[in-house]
């Protein structure tokens, strides 16, 4: 159940590659716009503590997750068949991403349960990450050939049957009723809690400092097609790729996730990163190719990982509403970064913007001390 919710996660990205020529290519957009557009998208993901509080109060977590499959075929159905502006296609795009939150916090609520109850965590989310970077190799060849045959609503319609057997999967899930919360706190009371919480505070400023950089990945895709001349079915193939080194990633992490010191870890990942940013100031045909292999499975292996450390700082009783607030903010560092990326691109222009991403990493490293060993 878990990791086919993940794999639904991964396959809503089929439509990615044939909107992005859409914007590029049919409406001239500019990198900078697309960027701000996209950034909207992830806007629902910033209030998943809400949405966790409501999970755990009201109906069950297979019925929400009904209730968003539901309004997801609706939602692609809608992008599908209609010829609709833009400012309405990313209006349907964030209420399906909303859909895709609701998703993901009843799934994590269930993983931060019995993952701490019996230390597996880090495994659990290591299965979670595998499926949708499985999903991601399909999305890579599918998407980048539906953009080249067809367009972006071909793409969506094609989540349609997905989105069932989604649903077909969760029908034989038996939901253990116990682990739901009747508690009769308000939601005001549980986010007081979350956010008087000393420690969980520390954790989620350093997860937000640890994530943000300015984002410069829209930028690198237009050098692809407009400097590489790269085709879309290149492009498609490159994904599918990466895909498949992240899931080599994911597999490292499971395989050694019980035998790692987080903290540890985190910290050289810091100059890592860093160091993995400056990079790409030399991005040429085959250093790209080269990033794309390297950096996802070195960037799953680590992304897991901050999950795996935010779900065991998650606070006792309030798993799903805890884990999420860390993911809200782990969301609001992205949103930022891709924010602050199509602010700076335009006017300091790509080396810069570069320089100054990888300089941002080293933010988080006057927190480490403060976080537990775990």
């Amino acid at each position: 159940m878990s990791s086919s919710i993940y794999f639904i996660q991964g396959i809503e990205g089929l439509p990615a590659q044939a909107l992005f020529y859409y914007l590029k290519e049919t409406l001239n957009f500019s990198a900078d716009k697309i960027m701000f557009l996209n950034s909207i998208v992830t806007l629902s993901w910033l209030v998943k503590p809400v949405i966790g509080y409501l999970i755990d109060r009201l109906f069950t977590k297979k019925t929400w997750i009904y209730l968003a499959l539901f309004m997801d075929i609706v939602s692609v159905l809608i992008l599908g068949v209609w010829v609709l502006p833009v400012s309405f296609i990313f209006f349907i795009l964030l209420l399906n991403s909303s859909n895709s939150a609701f998703r993901d916090v009843s799934i994590d609520g269930i993983m931060c349960i019995e993952g701490k109850r019996h230390n597996l965590t880090g495994k659990i989310q290591s299965i979670q990450w595998i499926s949708i970077s499985f999903a991601s190799i399909l999305t890579g060849i599918g998407g980048g050939y539906i953009a080249w045959r067809w367009n972006y609503k071909i793409a969506f319609l094609c989540l349609i049957p997905f989105y069932c057997l989604c649903g077909l999967i969760a029908f034989f899930y038996q939901e253990d009723n116990k682990e739901k919360n009747f508690k009769s706190s308000s939601l005001i009371q549980d986010l007081k809690r979350v956010f008087s919480h000393k420690e969980l505070m520390v954790v989620a400023l350093f997860i937000f400092l640890y994530k943000y950089s300015p984002s410069f990945g829209t930028p690198l895709f237009f050098i692809q097609r407009d400097v590489f001349k790269w085709d879309k079915r290149l492009i498609g193939f490159l994904a599918t790729l990466a895909a498949c080194f992240e899931i080599v990633g994911g597999i490292f992490y499971y395989r050694f996730c019980q035998r790692i010191k987080i903290k540890k870890w985190l910290f050289g990942s810091v100059f890592l990163g860093a160091a993995a940013t400056l990079s790409y100031l030399y991005y040429t045909p085959v250093t790209a190719v080269i990033y794309d292999i390297f950096y996802s499975l070195i960037g799953m292996f680590i992304f897991i990982m901050v999950l795996d450390f935010m779900a065991k700082n998650s606070l006792s009783g309030m798993e799903a509403t805890s884990f999420a607030f860390l993911c809200s903010v782990s969301n609001l560092a992205t949103t930022a970064s891709q924010i602050s990326g199509a602010f700076l691109y335009p006017r300091v222009g790509l080396k810069w913007l570069i320089i100054i991403s990888s300089f941002t990493s080293f933010l988080c490293l006057f927190l480490i001390n403060k976080l537990k060993d775990i």
